[in-house]
């Protein structure tokens, strides 16, 4: 059996984040959404989405094929019912389609807005259905990923330079750690392979670090915060979730924030979380274009991949920044700085497609397993036109 993460009519209220991958390919916890599906059902997977994105995450349709919304998290419930699915059944949460088993006749025409033969699904763990859900139920999703990653396990061994309170603490072989502080009290830490702490670094729980990433000298860091892989952070960081390949590498606050792939936050740039009074926050919403009520009295910077901030630089409480935006000079930036723009409380401008291209393709040469190849340009090509009305 084949399984294939959908993206839905939905995924317009994701972006930013989500021009650049489909929904199943956020990271909340420790691992992608996808790759929480994949582990529990054992099996590799593959992608229904959008048609500029389908050459960087192909479709494999088998005569089995289950597909699944990629915004969905799994839980024990969940995975019972899905297991439970025969050919031709679906599982809906309300009026959405969760999932979908289907032979390859019916498969190679699939539409998540068809009307299939449904069980209800009465409650449901996590579905991301605002950028900001990330780092509002990164808690609970980190502590489930924890159990999952580390079942039947045994954690290495670290220094014994090292604090460590409490027993939900897990490293990878490999990962280092020096003269650090780790608290377990209020939530796991797990490590991956590869990673180093560095010295003098406190870290309280839930937390994760991915696999080749770094933690700086004196950083501290509260939960829910997720580091994904090959990031370099530093400073103060509070409930963040950082997709991967991205550097918040020196001092300054973020919190309460979403980061994804090849963003770079300049040093002392620091995010507000909370607004002088007390309001609700609102963030920039690209399918109403308008600015929406989050529900959250904290909620900070939702940035998208390959993003960038100068020194110094200062984000408003509830600030979205699209893709490969590059936010400079003093004061505050606008609470919605456009994909492709250049500049900041002076005013943006148009950041040209072809030296975007350029600084993207400097970055990745920077990770040499990682190639700025045709279907990442064309991807960054197409997110270029789709979001000049923004711009305009």
């Amino acid at each position: 059996m084949a399984i294939i993460l959908f993206d839905d009519e939905n995924y317009q209220n994701l972006l930013p984040l989500v021009y650049t991958r489909p929904a199943g390919n956020l990271r909340i916890g420790i691992i992608t959404i996808a790759e929480k599906w994949a582990k529990h059902l054992g099996q590799g997977y593959s992608w229904h989405t959008r048609a500029y994105l389908q050459g960087k995450f192909p479709i494999n349709i088998t005569a089995d094929n289950l597909f699944i919304n990629g915004a969905v998290c799994p839980d024990d419930s969940l995975l019972e019912a899905v297991d439970k699915l025969q050919i031709g059944q679906a599982l809906n949460y309300q009026d959405q389609l969760i999932a979908v088993r289907l032979d390859a006749t019916d498969a190679a025409k699939f539409n998540p807005a068809t009307k299939y033969l449904a069980a209800s699904v009465d409650n449901l763990p996590v579905i991301i259905r605002y950028p900001e859900y990330i780092f509002r139920y990164n808690d609970i999703e980190l502590r489930k990923d924890f159990q999952l990653l580390t079942k039947g396990r045994e954690s290495a061994a670290m220094s014994s330079t090292n604090t460590i309170i409490g027993d939900q603490f897990f490293a990878e072989e490999g990962a280092q750690a020096e003269c650090c502080t780790f608290s377990t009290i209020n939530g796991p830490i797990y490590l991956a392979a590869k990673t180093e702490i560095w010295e003098g670094t406190n870290i309280r729980g839930a937390f994760a670090i991915n696999e080749n990433s770094q933690v700086k000298m004196g950083t501290k860091i509260y939960g829910a915060t997720t580091i994904g892989p090959y990031c370099r952070v530093g400073g103060e960081i509070n409930n963040a979730v950082v997709w991967g390949y991205s550097n918040k590498g020196h001092e300054g606050y973020l919190g309460n924030s979403v980061l994804g792939e090849w963003c770079n936050l300049g040093a002392d740039t620091n995010n507000s979380n909370l607004k002088n009074n007390y309001a609700e926050v609102k963030l920039y919403d690209y399918a109403t274009q308008h600015y929406r009520k989050t529900g959250l009295q904290f909620c900070g910077l939702i940035m998208a991949d390959h993003a960038k901030s100068g020194i110094n630089t200062m984000f408003n409480t509830g600030t979205v920044v699209g893709v490969a935006a590059n936010v400079f000079g003093g004061g505050f930036p606008p609470n919605y700085v456009p994909d492709f723009t250049w500049g900041g409380s002076d005013g943006l401008e148009e950041y040209r497609i072809t030296k975007a291209m350029e600084t993207t393709a400097k970055v990745f040469a920077r990770r040499e397993h990682r190639a700025f190849d045709e279907h990442e340009q064309s991807i960054l090509k197409e997110v270029f036109e789709l979001t000049k009305q923004f711009r305009d």
